[in-house]
């Protein structure tokens, strides 16, 4: 009489069998989401996309990556994710109830690109749209254009369907802004050499004052994923510097400082001075270690490094001799894996099957930018 086979025996000879066949072996306790190719599907982003959720059940990454996982294309579901940032009025850093330039009015620059289809849009100085993120996805969508600005990117907008509002501040933004000008000189006929550095002393000694959040003085989301396919998309959104003079773009709807993206690479983004950044173009530099095989941390530590050693001027020096500022990147392979990085300790937001998180950056500095 035969011996019955046992279990393990009739797995193993099945799965044999099937690949005579040329039937892919079967794959067990594995989620189909998470199992193509080896990449795991994880949604990035600064420490806000896991902080707001716009009076909604989940936050951004959370949502980002419920959408990427349940079949999304990678750029909508991260807009869908930093649309709750937006819309939240206790952000005062991005899109409705962001801090307004010097003149009182909310300016918003946004930038995404699409790794699958080596594509691109982006708005700047934008007024009157709370998601200026979904104008940046319509730029890459309905234009052969990648960056539209001021009154005619809301035109566009307008001609897009987009609702455009007289004012996007709230009585949060607009009291913060009073008492940034209730800090300077009224007239406003200080000392053009002395100017710039009044209005930023202000604003920096509002954040002393517990007034404004740290990570909000130069606002900003970024938020980028991959999907179980590889494919990498990113999309940055912002209020820009509080304060600002009127008409200051940063960098982040800059491709390649604010947000860059290679789809057969990865991504990265960032959040804190937009002028070092743009001088470094450190979005595309980190996407170039990686395709060196650098490790997301790695590779953005390098570029933190760049930023630290083309700071020369005296007034953006600490007491040390460091930057006074905080610049963070967000950054993410095409195999899944992540990294924070910061100039001095900060956070980032993350969502994986195992949920969101908050995790600490990689920092390249200790202690405080000024200090």
């Amino acid at each position: 009489m035969p011996r019955k086979l046992t279990r393990r025996e009739f797995v193993q000879t099945s799965t044999a069998a099937g690949l005579a066949l040329g039937a892919p072996a079967p794959v067990f306790g594995r989620a189909p989401a998470v199992q193509a190719g080896g990449v795991r599907p994880v949604v990035v982003a600064s420490a806000n996309g896991n902080r707001y959720t716009n009076g909604g059940p989940k936050v951004c990454v959370q949502t980002a990556f419920d959408l990427i996982t349940g079949g999304t294309d990678v750029l909508d579901a991260l807009i869908a994710g930093v649309n709750i940032v937006e819309l939240d009025p206790e952000d005062t850093s991005v899109g409705y109830g962001g801090l307004p330039n010097g003149e009182g009015l909310v300016q918003l620059d946004a930038s995404c690109m699409h790794g699958p289809t080596r594509r691109a849009g982006a708005v700047a100085c934008l007024e009157g749209v709370r998601t200026p993120s979904l104008v940046a996805k319509a730029v890459l969508d309905q234009t052969d254009h990648h960056l539209l600005v001021g009154k005619d990117a809301q035109r566009f907008a307008f001609n897009m369907g987009f609702r455009i509002e007289d004012d996007l501040n709230t009585e949060r933004s607009r009291a913060l802004w009073l008492e940034f000008k209730r800090r300077t000189d009224p007239t406003r006929f200080l000392d053009p050499k002395t100017r710039g550095e009044e209005s930023l002393q202000a604003g920096l000694g509002m954040v002393r004052d517990g007034l404004i959040d740290p990570e909000h003085f130069y606002g900003t989301i970024n938020c980028n994923g991959v999907n179980a396919r590889g494919e990498v998309c990113g999309v940055t959104t912002t209020s820009g510097l509080a304060w600002k003079i009127p008409g200051r773009v940063g960098d982040s709807p800059i491709l390649g400082a604010g947000l860059y993206v290679d789809g057969t690479v990865g991504a990265a983004g960032s959040t804190g001075r937009g002028e070092a950044n743009l001088f470094n173009l450190c979005s595309f530099l980190i996407v170039e270690e990686m395709r060196r095989g650098r490790h997301p941390k790695d590779a953005g530590l390098e570029a933190l490094k760049r930023v630290q050693a083309n700071t020369v001027e005296k007034r953006l020096l600490n007491a040390r001799g460091l930057p006074n500022f905080g610049l963070n990147f967000y950054i993410v392979n095409a195999k899944g894996e992540h990294a924070g990085v910061s100039m001095y300790e900060a956070s980032y937001a993350v969502c994986t099957g195992k949920g969101p998180e908050t995790l600490p950056c990689e920092a390249l500095l200790e202690g405080r930018p000024n200090a």
